[in-house]
């Protein structure tokens, strides 16, 4: 049996969520304002921790870079030398 068709004439948008229904302008201005005190008491890094993390960063995406080069070349070398035998 085929499905009825939907009514015809002018659709309205579905009522909005529950959760944009709450949504005031003074509970953002408070959110905003709790985020900014909360950021101010965050300790941030100097220059030179920042730099070392960096660093150790970089030095950590190389090794795993050279890693799966490696792994991917003896897989490579083995799957040719098993498809080579057949």
């Amino acid at each position: 049996q085929r499905s009825p068709k939907p009514p015809m004439g002018v659709r309205f948008p579905p009522t909005l969520p529950n959760y944009l229904k709450r949504f005031t302008m003074g509970k953002l201005l408070k959110y905003l304002s709790e985020v900014k005190s909360e950021a101010k008491r965050v300790s941030w890094p100097n220059w030179r921790e920042c730099r070392d993390s960096t660093m150790v960063v970089i030095v950590f995406i190389f090794i795993l870079a050279m890693t799966t080069l490696v792994c991917d070349k003896v897989i490579q070398l083995f799957v040719n030398f098993v498809n080579a035998g057949a």
